[in-house]
């Protein structure tokens, strides 16, 4: 089987995780910078069997698309038209940054390294594939 990738899309920096070959486990990955992504991918593609791209779907409290909505779909247009295979995905993404915050205090992170954004983002992906991989159950 193939893996499946999420992602936490940021203007500036852009959360990463991966499920295992069975689609069994949500893992986090990396943190890149947004403007590095395409070439990460494209280095992580030519590595890894991907089958699916979850993107996180950024909406304000009332369900309408919040300001990096269009870079997103920017993002997913470059995305589609090189990988044309791989099946794109959206998943809201409400509160998986708060959460992946809650997660860290549970699991004892000092504050200091909870402040650090790239471990943020990246946890926050991987919550945004473990609510995916729930839907496919």
């Amino acid at each position: 089987m193939s893996r499946i990738l999420a992602i936490d899309y940021g203007s500036k920096k852009t959360g990463i995780a991966v499920s295992d070959p069975l689609r069994l486990t949500a893992n986090g990955l990396e943190t890149v910078p947004t403007w590095q992504l395409l070439d990460w991918l494209d280095k992580y593609l030519a590595e890894e069997e991907v089958g699916d791209l979850v993107v996180g779907e950024s909406l304000h409290k009332d369900g309408t698309p919040n300001k990096i909505n269009d870079e997103v779909i920017g993002f997913e247009r470059k995305f589609s038209k090189k990988y044309p295979d791989i099946k794109l995905h959206r998943q809201d993404e409400f509160r998986t940054s708060k959460r992946a915050l809650e997660a860290m205090i549970e699991m004892g992170v000092p504050k200091m390294k909870r402040r650090e954004k790239h471990r943020v983002d990246k946890l926050a992906a991987t919550i945004i594939l473990q609510d995916f991989m729930e839907t496919l159950a």
